[in-house]
């Protein structure tokens, strides 16, 4: 199984997900591989946020090694799970889908938890909070894709 976490900017929130999932895997020792995006290329090439880092290592998840990447429209050939963070990451992702195959494989993350629900991860970026309780959506969500999945 591949999986693409996708955000807006590919600082905050995916690459959490990503920490996340990857930690998840490497527990639950899945040969899945994960990866993040944002549909934006602002911070290509760049570190996580600062405090996506921090409340990443104060779980003992050090997503360091990560630099962010724009989403491209390959990326719904090359994953099996496009999974966005909230409805305009969604609308972005979705509208680069060439067949009802591409479609299936993205949802929001958290239908995971909620299904139907739609609700969104909200994007700390511009909080001075808000990174754990991103972190702590983000870490259910990922539990119950290893439950649905693993």
């Amino acid at each position: 199984m591949k999986i693409l976490m996708v955000c807006l900017g590919n600082i905050c929130r995916s690459p959490l997900a990503e920490g996340i999932m990857k930690n998840k895997i490497q527990e639950h020792q899945l040969n899945w591989e994960v990866d993040s995006a944002g549909t934006a290329a602002w911070h290509a090439g760049k570190l996580p946020d600062p405090r996506s880092i921090k409340v990443a290592q104060k779980n003992n998840i050090d997503i360091t090694n990560q630099r962010g990447r724009q989403f491209i429209a390959d990326d719904l050939e090359d994953f099996d799970l496009v999974l966005t963070m909230d409805a305009t990451n969604f609308q972005n992702v979705r509208i680069l889908a060439t067949s009802p195959e591409q479609e299936e494989k993205i949802h929001l993350i958290m239908n995971f938890v909620k299904p139907g629900f739609n609700q969104q991860v909200p994007d700390p970026y511009y909080g001075t909070n808000g990174f754990d309780s991103v972190f702590e959506m983000l870490d259910v969500a990922c539990d119950r894709i290893v439950e649905k999945y693993g």
